[in-house]
């Protein structure tokens, strides 16, 4: 029934989508432009702070890609082992939730409210858990996402469909994933919210930003995932947890600007115009890699939403990519996707003598040719 609910909501939200550092330096406030009344906050800065924050902006860090657990994910601070058992109270939302899969909100306790995505046919539920272990095992930027198994007291029937109607004492969802935010202060403008992949391009290595190299090499991953719904939003411009510097009167500057992928629900399928596959092994399978491999162009549409655009990508962030990908083992590939419990969509494949289910093995030896895609290449200097 969640699922059979959550499509008709989806089809309806579709159909109206449809019709319609310290640095501290002066840029810190913003070139003739006066500061906001109290101290100076990282989120609400001026539009030239913002973009002085942008050309110094990073977008990787190194890890040790071999020791990385894919299936435990980032450990500390509210983090879940695998299919790991919750329990948590209804929480009523003050407005409605953004985006159009199934989702609540709910209280581990008083003071850890956290957002639940759910339902066996949501797709995201999958995409983000195996997604943002791949950005986070890379060194790429990702919020923490686990796969668990929820238990809602005092829900409404349906939570994402029916949020106000009568509520039931317990609710269970075996489908289930919850996000931990990667620790920082969010860097905006009043009104703007995330950055838009053009963005990148105005990063500067001559003032310490990222090179061209992890740029294009992280602008190549989000072809690779076909992270379609890339609209600002699902985008995050925070200042790390460790670069947040705060001066006697409480102003913040920020010495460790940092761009990540937030929302990563629309991948492992193909970009389309209404961002409408995602985990969609067959959709996945028929694209490429390259749109235009002698110019190493990525085969990525841009959707309504989106603002990745067939990139192209230089030598150096192609092989930068490629160094990465390589040092994933088989294993870790498969509990990747073992994690996300992406076999438990019930696709299907043709196989001799008829159809049967896709597994994770699938998954695996599919992400393994996209790899090959991208380590076989060779793009113009």
């Amino acid at each position: 029934m969640q699922e059979v609910l959550a499509g008709m909501h989806a089809a309806l939200r579709l159909s109206t989508c449809i019709g319609l550092l310290a640095l501290s330096l002066p840029f810190a406030v913003g070139a003739g432009k006066a500061p906001p009344p109290g101290p100076r906050r990282l989120e609400n800065v001026t539009a030239q702070a913002r973009a002085e924050y942008i050309r110094h902006a990073s977008v990787w860090r190194p890890t040790r890609i071999a020791s990385m657990d894919l299936m435990q994910g980032p450990q500390g601070k509210g983090s879940f082992s695998p299919e790991q058992q919750l329990t948590c109270d209804y929480v009523t939302p003050e407005k409605p939730l953004a985006g159009d899969t199934p989702k609540f909100q709910c209280a581990l306790s008083p003071d850890d409210v956290v957002k639940v995505k759910y339902g066996k046919g949501n797709g995201e539920v999958y995409a983000e858990v195996a997604a943002s272990r791949l950005l986070w095992a890379l060194g790429f930027g990702a919020e923490r996402m686990y796969s668990v198994q929820v238990t809602c007291r005092n829900c409404p029937i349906e939570p994402w469909f029916w949020s106000t109607e009568r509520k039931v004492d317990l609710t269970k969802f075996e489908i289930a994933s919850i996000q931990r935010k990667l620790e920082g202060e969010e860097i905006a403008v009043s009104g703007q919210e995330g950055w838009a992949w053009p963005e990148l391009d105005e990063v500067d290595e001559r003032v310490g930003g990222a090179p061209r190299a992890q740029r294009d090499a992280f602008k190549l991953l989000a072809v690779f995932l076909q992270h379609s719904d890339s609209k600002a939003a699902n985008q995050r411009f925070l200042c790390l947890a460790d670069g947040v510097v705060k001066d006697e009167a409480g102003n913040e500057d920020c010495t460790k600007p940092f761009m990540l992928i937030h929302d990563l629900g629309v991948t492992f399928g193909k970009a389309t115009l209404m961002n409408n596959t995602r985990v969609d092994f067959a959709a996945w399978q028929s694209q490429s890699v390259w749109k235009d491999p002698g110019q190493c162009v990525g085969n990525q549409r841009k959707s309504m939403t989106g603002t990745l655009e067939y990139p192209r990508i230089g030598e150096a962030g192609r092989k930068f990519l490629a160094d990465l990908l390589v040092q994933l083992s088989d294993a870790q590939i498969h509990d990747m996707f073992a994690a996300s419990r992406i076999d438990r969509t019930d696709q299907k494949v043709h196989a001799a003598g008829g159809e049967r289910r896709v597994t994770v093995e699938d998954w695996v030896q599919l992400f393994k040719k996209k790899r090959d895609e991208v380590a076989n290449q060779r793009c113009p200097q």
